[in-house]
């Protein structure tokens, strides 16, 4: 029961903060309803007395006020049936607008390592498809309970008032159900944990076969026959043992509704053996066959609000766990106020193992950047450019090693103070499905209503015309999954994100192979033109074309998480190491057709 009383403390506490309008009408309109059904009981037995009167050879007259009150009675729940369930509704939408909020909360506070663990993963998808599919459920069973225990209530009293005996018998058919509801939540809970892994896969192999970006090559490669018959075993394996779960919840469920029948058949036989003895008349037996039977549903419905709460109840520990990551993460991004910019960029020693591998990324790294300057790193796929990148760029933090600010260790600074002053373009930015404007201006978002200064970032981009070529300008969505939406080439795409990362206006830029889907001219003309573009910025700047980094102030080359080689081009050619030896590879590759004429 202590845990009942917890569960049901939590329901009204989530609920309440929801919305409390919504929460006290709803209530307001349960309470009514159990005072109406117990009125019912008594105007039955006072039409049931009217009627013998009748029967006895009386007027009409005395029928006419109760089945007049019966009617009106009738009415009233029907109104207050409509009402409440649409009540409900609200209500349950409330409590999930405040869940989302809750989850959006903790998933954008958590450190980026996070969203590399699969156990962060299965948490995630185990708090969306079921504590976020729950709120209506709770509040349906918040509701049911608070209903169900008033009408209980109501009925009982009818009850003691026409024959108190009946009462302790009928109140026992509710126990069974208390135990085998408590142990299907448990089972119900317990099969969501043991699915999760199994529902991630089947969600994602259903998305690979709808996804617009995934459908070429779905099609190129002849996939749709595998993929389809990957998902049918998924899903076949899941419904084998969600058929043996259901089995498991049936058993108990028949078990608990025969007890509890059991103890309503004997209600009804005492209440037969007390008109044999005289003791209730016809009428108050009538009165209390019915009364009976709405006690029953009432108890019925009691228990299923309890069975809802203690089956969400244990969803809702689950995302309370989840929540509870918030102030821990929040904890290790807080520190110190971060300058807005520095004079010398360090990193020393720094070691970095994504979770889950044994191998690490990063080994014993330590690179250099003076403001103004633009570096290069370059490097095989693989070799640990771009984790570098996110650790420069305080997503990740080192497992070992410093990154320093003019001499301070940054892990002393606020992450999101630094993250301020850093705009990062990644290999594979993000395409907003959002207009043109947006997808620019979330490079800040507090300068979202700026759209001067959002199409001159654009126009350093290169993809002002494109934009405003669209049919409805900066507010046309990028993307064909919105009515009169306009999806760009990967080339302009590229380009809407340099322009986000323009738009930030940071001191420190990185852009990590910003070039990849450019054309060779284009790609040229950018790294030329970088450092009037930025504006004496300090530019961290991947790439794995080797031809692009020539005139960087620095070069450092990365190889199997580890800085092989760094100086300028002209040195590092002198040297005739690894850099050399890639940068010749490179070059005999766009030469040798040449050549060959």
């Amino acid at each position: 029961m202590s845990r009942l009383r917890a569960l049901i403390g939590h329901s009204i506490r989530l609920t309440w903060s929801a919305d409390r309008r919504a929460f006290v009408i709803t209530t307001v309109l349960q309470l009514l309803g159990a005072a109406v059904i117990a009125a019912q009981v008594l105007i039955v037995k006072s039409v049931l007395d009217a009627i013998l009167v009748v029967g006895d050879g009386g007027g009409v007259g005395p029928v006419v006020l109760p089945v007049v009150l019966l009617a009106g009675v009738t009415a009233l729940v029907a109104v207050a049936t409509a009402v409440q369930a649409n009540q409900q509704r609200l209500l349950s939408e409330l409590v999930l607008r405040s869940t989302w909020q809750q989850l959006l909360d903790v998933a954008g506070a958590v450190g980026l390592r996070a969203f590399e663990s699969p156990g962060f993963y299965d948490r995630l998808q185990r708090v969306q498809t079921n504590a976020l599919s729950r709120p209506y459920q709770l509040t349906q069973g918040l509701v049911g309970l608070a209903g169900g225990l008033a009408g209980c209530v109501g009925l009982s009293v009818a009850i003691i008032s026409l024959e108190p005996a009946l009462l302790p018998i009928l109140l026992l058919a509710g126990v069974p159900l208390f135990f085998t509801s408590r142990r299907e939540s448990r089972l119900e809970f317990d099969f969501a944990v043991a699915q999760t892994p199994r529902l991630r896969l089947r969600q994602y192999l259903g998305l690979v076969q709808t996804g617009r970006d995934e459908a070429k090559e779905v099609r190129a490669y002849g996939l749709t026959g595998a993929l389809r018959a990957r998902f049918d075993a998924v899903y076949a394996a899941y419904t084998d043992d969600l058929r043996a779960h259901l089995r498991r919840r049936t058993r108990l469920a028949v078990a608990g509704n025969l007890t509890s029948a059991a103890f309503l058949a004997a209600t009804l036989l005492a209440l037969v053996w007390l008109v044999g003895r005289g003791r209730v008349t016809l009428a108050e037996a009538g009165a209390a066959i019915v009364a009976i039977r709405l006690l029953a549903t009432q108890v019925g419905t009691l228990f299923k609000g309890a069975q809802q709460i203690f089956e969400s109840g244990l969803f809702l520990d689950d995302l309370d766990r989840f929540v509870a990551m918030r102030p821990e993460a929040e904890q290790a991004e807080a520190g110190a106020p971060a300058p807005p910019s520095f004079q010398t960029l360090r990193a020393d020693g720094l070691s970095f193992t994504y979770p889950g591998s044994t191998a690490p990324a990063l080994d014993d790294v330590s690179i250099r950047l003076n403001a103004g300057e633009i570096v290069a790193l370059v490097g095989e796929n693989g070799s640990g450019k771009t984790t570098l990148a996110k650790l420069l760029a305080a997503l990740y933090e080192p497992d070992g090693g410093t990154i320093s600010w003019d001499g301070i260790d940054v892990a002393a600074y606020s992450r999101p103070g630094l993250r301020r002053s850093v705009a990062v373009v990644f290999q594979d930015f993000v395409r907003y499905h959002l207009s043109a404007r947006e997808n620019i201006g979330l490079g800040d978002a507090d300068r979202m209503d700026e759209i001067d200064a959002i199409a001159a970032a654009a126009r350093r981009a290169g993809v002002a015309d494109v934009i405003q070529d669209l049919p409805h300008g900066w507010d046309t969505a990028l993307s064909k999954m919105f009515k009169g939406g306009r999806d760009l080439s990967l080339g302009q795409w590229q380009r809407v994100a340099l322009a986000r990362a323009f738009f930030r206006d940071a001191p420190f830029v990185i852009l990590d192979e910003p070039s990849a889907s450019l054309d060779p001219r284009a790609e040229h003309a950018l790294f030329q033109s970088l450092r009037d573009l930025l504006g004496g910025r300090t530019v961290l700047f991947i790439s794995h074309r080797f031809s692009t980094v020539r005139t960087a102030d620095r070069i450092y080359v990365l190889e199997r998480g580890r800085v092989t080689e760094h100086g300028s081009h002209d040195e590092l050619m002198a040297r005739d190491g690894h850099y050399a030896e890639l940068f010749r590879l490179q070059a005999a590759a766009y030469l040798a057709p040449e050549t060959s004429h």
